[in-house]
């Protein structure tokens, strides 16, 4: 039965102020939205997220310190970093390990936020990642998904393999999430692999009673934070499904960090090796930086442990207890407290468990602005929040937790700061310096992979923002999906200079590159000494005064693209297969490649747009002298190219 105004006045709700003169219609519209999130909360609904609230609350006040009678030590796990980073012997058992595992995986995108505080109207999976192939982050993720699955059905030998993607939405960015992945047909997925759940807010809270705020006729929600994942991922029956299916690990990621990806097997296989429950990426943090601190606490007086993250603001005064004296650095010039970076990876069935006997309710925390001395008053409403990295406390004893440290240029990067804010901070996590960072990955990995001999990067500015800005070099993800496989593909030498562009897609091996320009090649095959000097286009400003008349991707990094050369090389294939990459804009027709017959037989190679009737003949033997075509754009000097579209 619904709650009515009475019995929401009273014990336990205690909500009666919201239907004090007030009038009918509002008071009705209160009642209505308090049953809605009545229904919907979980943890026993209204009444437990208020009788939780109060608790919390008393404790805020009280000042009571969480941590009380708990000592931190360095966590269980491995560092894959240095010696034994990308490119040693142990990282590349790791990834074997990891690649054999990779058809048992499913995906989970955290993606609940919209891009307003950077400046984006939209939500921020549709931000384009780069603006060398124009790929959204939504489209970079479910690229690597396609990429992993490819190969999970080669080497399984089930072509009907699916690996699943689960989005979490929230209420301002679901709608708009389903939308992009409708229309864009799922970027390559199929609808049944894509699940969505949906966040719902929580109430607002005025004081330390839990007394709830309300604007006019509206109840005042705010989020509830990313802890939600657990209990949607076990109300919506998806970790049980996929326990049934088989699958055994789950890789949990955020919105506008890819480099993850490039990991994953490495992770795998530490979580297989390790058999962790839960495995935390981590980075090598800078003392004091804001990222969390993974630490194994210990209980001095009953002897147990807890793995768990501890956020940057409380982790200082826990280590002041220590003999460091603090957040500090050791001999290496880091903290020795592994970085949380939120990138997770469980392991199914026992995730499962945990999830069928807590519901997934992690335990949430509170983070008043008292307005008071006696702190009996908020500055701001508040509400109860909750961490996805916070998932250990709902675990037992006997359950492995651990973490795998990597270095930062190949695990970490952001979209998460404006302009204003980003000028500020170090890293500045803005679209420059994450588009920067992920040209630096890839760049890494040619280097790792194929001893490639790559011009160093040169500090450039926009609006504000330094970054670090080099070759331009793209590694799609079908290309290779681990550091392993792209070992194999690169031989000979490999030369690029730091004006070039480079986009890699596909089944492709080099064997020989003197790249001073920019090349895309893509197809089933060897090039080999290849030797390609082109005009290629250049990231210059954009000038402030008409950053308003381009797209919003564009606007909030303040550069775009020149008009330039790109050859496109494509080797021959074995089945006829015309769309190379998406580089349009969402929601827009993407351009491919493509062969046009002439009337007197010859077949030149096209990119953009073919005519209607065009001769897809990329599996024809006449196609292979074509392979070779040089496409060049209209010259456009410094022009920035005017892109279209809503990214």
């Amino acid at each position: 039965m619904p709650l009515t105004a009475d019995e929401l006045s009273a014990v336990p709700f205690l909500q009666g102020h919201l239907f004090a003169d007030v009038s009918e219609e509002e008071k009705a519209s209160r009642v209505d939205q308090l049953n809605e999130i009545d229904a919907k909360l979980p943890g026993g609904g209204l009444q437990g997220y208020l009788e939780r609230a109060r608790g919390l609350l008393r404790d805020a006040q009280a000042g009571v310190n969480p941590f009380a009678g708990l000592k931190p030590e360095l966590p269980a796990g491995i560092s894959l970093t240095g010696a034994a980073g990308p490119g040693s012997q142990t990282y590349a058992e790791f990834e074997r390990l990891g690649m054999s595992e990779i058809g048992r995986c499913a995906f989970c995108l955290v993606a609940g936020g919209l891009g307003e505080r950077l400046g984006y109207p939209g939500i921020k999976i549709g931000i384009v990642a780069e603006v060398t192939t124009g790929m959204t982050f939504i489209e970079m993720y479910c690229l690597f998904i396609l990429a992993f699955q490819n190969y999970a059905r080669q080497t399984t030998g089930n072509g009907q393999l699916l690996l699943p993607l689960a989005i979490m939405t929230s209420g301002d960015t679901h709608d708009q999430t389903v939308e992009l992945m409708f229309e864009n047909g799922f970027f390559g997925l199929v609808q049944e692999q894509v699940s969505f759940v949906k966040q719902e807010k929580v109430p607002a809270l005025m004081d330390v009673e839990a007394r709830i705020s309300a604007k006019g006729a509206d109840i005042d929600t705010k989020p509830h934070g990313h802890g939600d994942v657990h209990s949607l991922l076990h109300q919506h029956g998806l970790t049980r499904r996929w326990t049934e299916e088989g699958r055994q690990w789950l890789f949990v990621f955020q919105d506008t960090n890819p480099l993850p990806f490039r990991i994953l097997c490495a992770v795998l296989g530490v979580s297989a090796q390790f058999d962790f429950l839960m495995n935390s990426v981590a980075i090598q943090r800078i003392p004091g930086e804001s990222l969390g601190g993974i630490c194994k606490l210990v209980d001095e007086s009953t002897g147990s442990t807890l793995t768990v993250n501890v956020e940057y603001n409380q982790l200082d005064p826990l280590l002041k207890e220590t003999p460091a004296g603090g957040d500090v650095a050791d001999e290496t010039g880091f903290s020795p407290w592994p970085g949380n970076i939120n990138v997770l990876v469980f392991k199914i069935p026992d995730y499962a468990k945990r999830l069928e006997q807590t519901g997934g309710i992690v335990p949430e925390f509170v983070n008043p602005k008292w307005a008071d001395a006696s702190k009996t008053k908020f500055k701001s409403p508040t509400r109860l929040e909750c961490m996805m990295q916070d998932f250990p406390k709902l675990c037992t004893p006997g359950d492995n937790v651990g973490m795998t440290q990597l270095d930062r240029w190949i695990s970490k990067t952001a979209v998460k700061n404006n302009l204003e804010d980003a000028r500020k901070k170090n890293p500045p996590e803005c679209a420059l310096t994450a588009e920067a960072d992920v040209y630096e990955c890839n760049s890494q990995l040619l280097r790792i992979a194929g001893n490639a001999d790559i011009e160093p990067p040169q500090e450039v500015s926009f609006l504000g923002i330094t970054a670090q800005l080099g070759a331009r070099i793209i590694l799609m993800p079908s290309f290779a999906i681990s550091l392993e496989q792209m070992k194999s593909r690169l031989k000979g030498k490999i030369q690029i200079s730091n004006r070039s562009a480079l986009i890699l897609d596909g089944n492709v091996s080099i064997d020989g590159l003197q790249l001073d320009g920019a090349l895309t090649l893509t197809g089933n095959g060897t090039a080999r000494g290849l030797n390609i000097r082109n005009q290629a286009s250049d990231i210059v400003a954009i000038p402030e005064n008409e950053l308003a008349s381009h797209p919003a991707s564009w606007q909030i990094r303040g550069y775009g693209l020149t008009e330039g050369d790109m050859e496109f090389v494509t080797l021959p294939i074995a089945q006829a297969a015309s769309v190379i990459t998406n580089v349009a804009p969402v929601g827009q027709q993407a351009p491919f490649t493509f062969y046009v017959k002439h009337p007197d037989g010859s077949l030149t190679l096209q990119h953009g747009f073919p005519p209607a009737g065009y001769l897809d003949v990329t599996n024809s033997s006449a196609a292979t002298a074509a392979t070779k075509q040089a496409v060049k754009k209209p010259s456009g000097g410094k022009k920035v190219k005017v892109k279209t579209g809503c990214c």
